[in-house]
């Protein structure tokens, strides 16, 4: 049984019984213990997302597609790695606009558990990959899983903006349908397409205008 440790624990616990993650957890086991090759994240980062974010603190959500393929970086929360690791080429221009919008002064790390204590959701859409094969876990139920997660913040009273990063992310908005909540798209973060209409979307100062408080989005060094 999978254990949140805060209020995502009674909201998701009807989940983990279903036949799909039944199957889904069956396939893990598979790929965690049976094959050469390495899955990331680490088993217990699976889930850190919803661990450092408890449903009645999200303010922003992000979503990714799929974690990290690479030795070390993926350690639960989209866009963050560890630190120690690189800063990736998409997390690099994330603080470019972050810098440009807010004034955002960029750590020398790509570790995003402050945003995530603070109210920020970092939420891939699937959860886990095979080392070195990006989206290697797609179509395996990790969606609907996801798909769940946003119905019930879509649910929610208290208004949360959501930013929809690239058509992979922007799928997604079809689950936000109440009008307290608010959608922000663009262009993703990636080299090959922060120039279409990433750079300059000011998402960071918009959501803390439409929220009408301060958010967080420092990382010290």
């Amino acid at each position: 049984m999978v254990h949140f440790g805060n209020d995502w624990d009674d909201i998701l616990k009807d989940e983990f019984s279903k036949e799909y993650y039944v199957k889904l957890r069956e396939f893990l086991k598979s790929e965690y213990f049976g094959k050469p090759y390495p899955v990331y994240p680490d088993m217990n980062d699976i889930f850190n997302a919803l661990r450092r974010t408890a449903y009645k603190d999200v303010k922003v959500v992000i979503i990714g597609q799929d974690p990290y393929h690479g030795p070390g970086q993926a350690h639960g929360l989209c866009f963050s790695v560890q630190k120690g690791v690189d800063i990736p080429p998409s997390l690099k221009n994330i603080y470019k606009e972050l810098q440009d919008d807010i004034g955002f002064i960029p750590p020398s790390h790509g570790c995003l558990y402050n945003w995530a204590d603070n109210g920020i959701l970092l939420l891939n859409s699937v959860l886990t990959v095979r080392g070195g094969a990006a989206g290697s876990h797609r179509g395996k139920g990790w969606e609907i899983f996801t798909d769940r997660v946003i119905s019930e913040l879509n649910r929610r009273e208290q208004p949360i903006v959501f930013m929809l990063w690239g058509n992979y992310a922007k799928e997604k908005g079809r689950l936000v349908t109440a009008p307290h909540h608010h959608i922000l798209t663009a262009a993703h973060p990636s080299p090959l397409s922060a120039y279409n209409g990433f750079f300059g979307c000011r998402h960071f100062s918009k959501a803390m205008n439409l929220l009408g408080e301060k958010i967080d989005f420092s990382l010290s060094d």
